[in-house]
């Protein structure tokens, strides 16, 4: 597979889910988990829980792009 095709499908994903695990959160935004985390910490980004888990939506990330402009 072409990495266009590739990252074409994968943008296709992104754009399905509604909300995603820090991890793919983090790789959305080209960041650490960690640096992610402590954006969560400062409140730049809410997160939302289920059970254990942390997820942030797909709506919080657009936010976040808005307004910090990554």
């Amino acid at each position: 597979m072409s990495e266009s095709r590739f990252k074409e499908e994968t943008q296709q994903e992104i754009r399905l889910e509604l909300r995603f695990e820090v991890s793919e959160a983090a790789r959305i935004l080209r960041m650490s988990r960690a640096q992610l985390y402590n954006r969560i910490h400062d409140g730049a980004l809410k997160r939302q829980k289920d059970g254990a888990r942390a997820y942030v939506t797909r709506a919080e990330l657009e936010r976040y792009v808005e307004a910090y402009g990554q």
